[in-house]
């Protein structure tokens, strides 16, 4: 997930209600070719992909997948936010795409309001997906999609900095160990560690490896967990081991600031490997420590392939073949490779780090990721990120300590979820 950078995967308020403004001739239609034949005719398949044109290896392999399927595949390409808007609006007019594509909090949303098949009704075989990832996608411990593919957040380093400063990057496996380097980093002259605190839920995902790093559970803001996390960042701030600008930065931004080369660490997500390779200066990638050490259970970004429900069953079987062959252990290499994500199997995931080693904390960050609405909070799960992300917001920006920020966060968000 290039999270949020693009504006394609950003998971903020979703509509329940579909009562918005959109012409009906804004949704591509499921009917074309809806003989109720299996073989034959057209099936629509929806995604949040728009950057990606028909001479792309994404479309391609759509293509073959319909040709495989015997079928021929309409595919057309939504920016995140219309997507969900558009998917809920179709399915209350009866006319949802076979497949559908969508960021891993959406699944939530849409299983919830009656717009997904699970994957039982369907026998899509799911027993070799990590069961970390699976679970994003689960409500009510029904699964209503496939995961597509998977990333998270990790903290790259600039290895120049950091010898510099006399840090060696094999010492830092807890908080403690973390902050130290910051202030040896500091000491040196240089600047410590950049992420993205803003008021969205681009704050909420990078505040969340260390809130759930710190044991803390997302239905306890203000629990002894919580406070600890909070006051890590609120104190890298006092001591100048972060600057203020993270209160508005995004992860663009924040990246723009480690690209400088000043910065000893920056937490962003496998979509910057690129800019990283680019940045013209060595760097290194360490998984996101948990307070007492070992690896923190960083938010997962990625999407789930879906198929919605539908008037004419006998749609489903040719539906299942299309999610089938973007899924499977072939064809799964090359979606991975494409959107640049870690795969949900083992298997393809031992096939990427074999071709590109600079990988493998990518995958054991992954492996150790977590869903947003897992622990079966669902559309609860924004209702308690944005009293999240003004409770740090808060406590930064110093109108409130880290105590009072998390007790008000509390407070609204247990309003909200009764």
């Amino acid at each position: 997930m290039r999270m949020f950078t693009s504006g394609r995967r950003v998971f903020g308020a979703v509509l329940l209600s579909c009562a918005i403004t959109v012409g009906v001739t804004g949704c591509a239609s499921s009917d074309d070719g809806g003989n109720g034949s299996t073989g034959s005719g057209t099936f629509t398949m929806w995604d949040p992909y728009p950057q990606y044109d028909d001479s792309s290896a994404w479309v391609k392999l759509l293509t073959k997948c319909g040709t495989d399927a015997g079928v021929t595949v309409k595919r057309t390409g939504y920016d995140t936010s219309d997507l969900t808007n558009k998917a809920l609006l179709a399915a209350q007019q009866g006319n949802s795409p076979d497949v559908l594509i969508v960021d891993n909090p959406v699944v939530s949303t849409m299983a919830e309001a009656g717009v997904l098949t699970t994957t039982a009704e369907n026998k899509l075989d799911t027993s070799a997906i990590e069961p970390n990832l699976i679970a994003a996608g689960t409500v009510a411990g029904k699964a209503y999609g496939v995961p597509i593919g998977a990333n998270t957040l990790a903290l790259y380093y600039n290895k120049a900095v950091l010898q510099a400063a006399g840090v060696d990057i094999a010492t830092v496996k807890d908080w403690p160990s973390l902050t130290a380097a910051l202030g040896k980093v500091k000491a040196a002259g240089k600047k410590g560690i950049t992420f993205s605190a803003i008021g969205t839920e681009e704050g909420s995902f990078q505040f969340l490896p260390w809130y759930w790093g710190s044991g803390a559970n997302l239905r306890k803001l203000d629990s002894p967990e919580a406070l600890s996390a909070l006051t890590l960042w609120t104190d890298w701030l006092k001591q100048g081991f972060a600057p203020n600008s993270v209160i508005n930065n995004t992860q663009t931004t924040s990246w723009q600031e480690f690209a400088t080369g000043e910065y000893a660490f920056a937490e962003n997500g496998t979509w910057q490997l690129a800019n990283a390779k680019k940045a013209g200066f060595d760097y290194g990638i360490i998984p996101v420590p948990a307070a007492k050490g070992g690896t923190a259970a960083a938010p997962t970004g990625g999407e789930f392939v879906s198929i919605p429900v539908q008037k004419d069953t006998g749609r489903y079987e040719t539906s299942k073949k299309l999610v089938q062959c973007l899924t499977n252990t072939d064809n799964s290499y090359t979606t991975v490779t494409t959107l640049s994500y870690i795969a949900p199997t083992t298997a393809v995931q031992d096939k990427q780090t074999a071709d590109s080693p600079e990988l493998k904390v990518w995958v054991e960050a992954v492996k150790a990721a977590k869903g947003r609405t897992s622990d079966d909070l669902g559309t609860k799960y924004p209702k308690i990120s944005q009293p999240l992300w003004t409770a740090f917001q808060a406590a930064l920006s110093g109108s409130k300590s880290p105590a009072d920020a998390l007790a008000a966060a509390q407070s609204t968000a247990a309003a909200a979820t009764r």
